[in-house]
């Protein structure tokens, strides 16, 4: 082999691993001299977390960084799961109550998905990386919720994978109207009628499977979704405030045996011995520092959430964004250990509760090798009002970054921010 030759095969050799270091230092990051908070474990004082191809590859104190990683100094920040926020309406809000009728199981939110909506942006300057996105509380039945990374170009992109979303139902005040349902017998009356129809309908598909001389029946979409909820496929989302109100989605769900998550719950505290006992029931909560005008909300407490988790009752926390401002979950957590809540429950009640709730919890909501790499990074402490979410990743990538002054903007900004900055494509 000629010295030319060798020379080129040289270069390209060198050009090869320099092309290996670039990709590495892409894949893998680590956080060194960190103080985290991995949630289902003890807290980490100077640790490290390595993040790589999008998921947690370890974490902990003395730990190895793999060779051509991308190595960042975290030293005084507190690094966390992010947000999972079990009640949002981003990116649909306006577009999220279905007026022809009052019963839509076939109806999905993915549907009305904006995924340009710059509260995204917002809600990624709150730390927030997952969101339960939801149909209205206009309706005895909404439609299908979906589960989210706030990141992705296309809602397709944004879905988490292996996830079909919820169904949301109301009663209450919100489904009300001139036109059925007027009463809140109605409205049970309409939720239990869908329960049975779909009942009959798995049956009917159930006969059929087994002989051929049974017709199976005409396909029906929304039965379809009712039948997930049915089987325990898909979660039950159910917007309830008042004691009552809640007792009556209890009726239900023991006679139809779903899954259940109680949306705002105001009034659980009242029944939280009773929620305790109770298997496949969760409390996705809202704790609003005004009442605002909705009645059935008055006898919201400060001390709500702190009664729930004394019984033992599964409780997170959500915003119901634009109800709270993605921005302000987790000062609502702060708020609620003001009322009693630990603070383990106030954390647990932002990440992994939340992430059992939507069926996700073995791929977001703590800080665990091969976990998805979503991280809220702080310059103090998360339940402080005096700190700030410096940084959000999804998936391994960054996604906010307070140092940039467009980003910044997301987090700073007066009531309706999203409104003032749409000019900010991409928020570069």
């Amino acid at each position: 082999m000629n010295t030319r030759k060798k020379l080129l095969l040289g270069v390209v050799s060198l050009m090869a691993s320099m092309s290996l270091v670039h990709a590495n230092e892409a894949n893998i990051t680590a956080f060194t001299n960190a103080d985290l908070l991995p949630i289902t474990s003890a807290p980490i004082e100077g640790g490290t977390i390595v993040l790589k191809d999008g998921k947690i590859h370890a974490i902990g104190k003395d730990i190895a960084i793999p060779s051509g990683a991308t190595i960042i100094d975290a030293t005084g920040k507190v690094i966390m799961p992010g947000i999972v926020d079990t009640h949002s309406h981003l990116g649909a809000a306006g577009d999220i109550n279905e007026r022809s009728k009052k019963v839509n199981p076939e109806m999905r939110v993915l549907d009305s998905f904006n995924p340009a909506d710059p509260r995204i942006k917002v809600a990624l300057a709150g730390g927030i990386t997952v969101a339960n996105v939801m149909p209205g509380s206009g309706n005895v039945i909404g439609g299908q919720t979906i589960y989210i990374k706030l990141a992705g170009d296309t809602v397709e992109e944004m879905l988490i994978p292996g996830s079909i979303g919820g169904m949301k139902f109301a009663n209450g005040t919100n489904p009300k109207g001139d036109k059925a349902p007027n009463t809140r017998m109605a409205t049970a009356a309409m939720a239990r009628e869908a329960f049975y129809n779909a009942k009959t309908y798995q049956e009917k598909k159930k006969a059929a499977a087994k002989s051929r001389k049974v017709a199976p029946p005409e396909f029906d979409l929304g039965n379809e979704a009712m039948v997930e909820i049915l089987e325990g496929k898909r979660i039950l989302h159910f917007h309830s405030h008042r004691m009552d109100d809640i007792v009556t989605v209890l009726r239900l769900q023991k006679e139809f045996g779903f899954r259940l998550v109680i949306q705002h719950g105001t009034e659980s505290y009242k029944l939280a011995d009773m929620l305790a006992g109770l298997e496949d029931v969760y409390v996705s909560h809202i704790l609003i520092d005004s009442h605002g005008g909705k009645h059935e909300t008055m006898e919201l407490r400060i001390d709500g959430a702190a009664t729930l988790e004394k019984a033992g009752v599964k409780l997170a926390l959500h915003s119901d964004d634009g109800v709270i401002d993605s921005r302000f979950l987790i000062r609502t957590a702060g708020l609620a250990m003001r009322g009693g809540l630990s603070r383990e429950g106030a954390l647990t009640a932002l990440t992994i509760n939340g992430a059992h709730m939507l069926d996700i919890a073995d791929r977001v909501g703590s800080l665990e090798v091969g976990k998805d790499a979503d991280l809220a990074i702080f310059d103090g402490d998360p339940l402080s009002v005096y700190s700030n979410v410096l940084e959000t990743w999804i998936n391994g990538e960054q996604v906010y970054n307070r140092s940039n002054p467009k980003h910044k903007l997301f987090a700073t900004g007066g009531y309706r921010i999203s409104d003032r900055y749409l000019a900010l494509e991409g928020g570069e």
